[in-house]
């Protein structure tokens, strides 16, 4: 009886840890600028918020503990209704592990200013990709898929595709809500615009690129640190050959300017030669961070 009871549990065990949740975001709620608004309201919402990101599981993939996606998400409330309404804007940070290293890499940088929703004390978070429910769980599960999707682009090539398929989803359901962010005239620089790059065929060398960037270059410069340089010119020159006419949307825009110190980090590392090269590739390739890539340009 008790080798089975044990059976059970180490069964009950190995189902538990076998699906561990993908994320790991770290939530800060803040209300500066806000008059009237308690410090115990303000912990509800980064509370529910934390857990909704982590508690629930957004793959049918098996994660280990040490697996889990880390992300910050950092919520500055502008205005309150005195109610259940708020204004707010967002940052969203993800990043991921660097093999071999104690070094987490920034794959998005991403600041949202449209971040709005309702909530009431009690009152649990809830999602569909069919219908609306409500402002706070789509934003936080589009930003959920898409997190997961960069980190799948990192890892594989153009692996991230089926979760912003999903984002894509929350975003042509909330749509009819009428909160902004969402649609294609609510900006340039937005939700919908992010999902659609991500999901365009035109911005597929920057997806393939992330992929070399780190599973190719930075997963494996600790094996031969001299060649990192060299190998992320090579990735640079295939990026080259992207549309010119995007460079300003929002995913290259936003993904080369969170990268560039990182970059320029390695290919400082190179020979004179090599930073020429370096500097005259991205300044073509990302002009709006060319003063970032000056530094290849000093002691030449």
């Amino acid at each position: 009886m008790k080798k089975f009871t044990s059976l059970v549990f180490a069964s009950l065990f190995i189902c538990l840890t076998g699906f561990t949740q993908e994320l790991n975001t770290r939530v800060t709620v803040t209300a500066p600028t806000v008059p009237n608004m308690n410090k115990k309201n303000i912990e509800l919402i980064q509370n529910t918020i934390r857990e909704f990101l982590n508690n629930n599981k957004w793959t049918n993939e098996t994660y280990q503990p040490q697996e889990r996606i880390e992300s910050n998400l950092v919520i500055t409330i502008s205005s309150w209704d005195g109610a259940s309404g708020y204004k707010a804007d967002a940052q969203i940070q993800t990043s991921r592990p660097v093999f071999g290293t104690s070094y987490n890499s920034t794959l998005l940088n991403l600041s949202d200013k449209d971040f709005d929703f309702n909530y009431n004390e009690g009152e649990p978070v809830n999602f569909s990709d069919q219908n609306f429910l409500s402002n706070l769980g789509s934003l936080l599960s589009y930003y959920a898929y898409t997190i997961i999707g960069l980190d799948k682009d990192s890892f594989s090539k153009l692996g991230g595709s089926p979760y912003y398929l999903k984002a894509q989803n929350i975003l042509n359901v909330a749509q009819v809500s009428g909160n902004s962010g969402w649609k294609a005239y609510d900006g340039l620089r937005n939700r919908y615009w992010l999902n659609q790059n991500l999901l365009d065929k035109s911005f597929e060398d920057l997806r393939i690129f992330i992929y070399n960037y780190h599973a190719n270059t930075l997963d494996r410069i600790q094996e031969n640190p001299t060649k990192g340089c060299q190998m992320l010119l090579g990735f640079l020159t295939d990026l080259k050959q992207m549309d010119k006419q995007k460079l300003g949307s929002i995913f290259p825009n936003v993904y080369l300017a969170t990268k560039a110190e990182e970059m320029v980090n390695i290919l400082a590392t190179g020979n004179t030669q090599d930073k020429i090269q370096a500097y005259n590739l991205l300044s073509e390739i990302d002009p709006a961070n060319i003063n970032k890539y000056e530094i290849l340009k000093k002691g030449l």
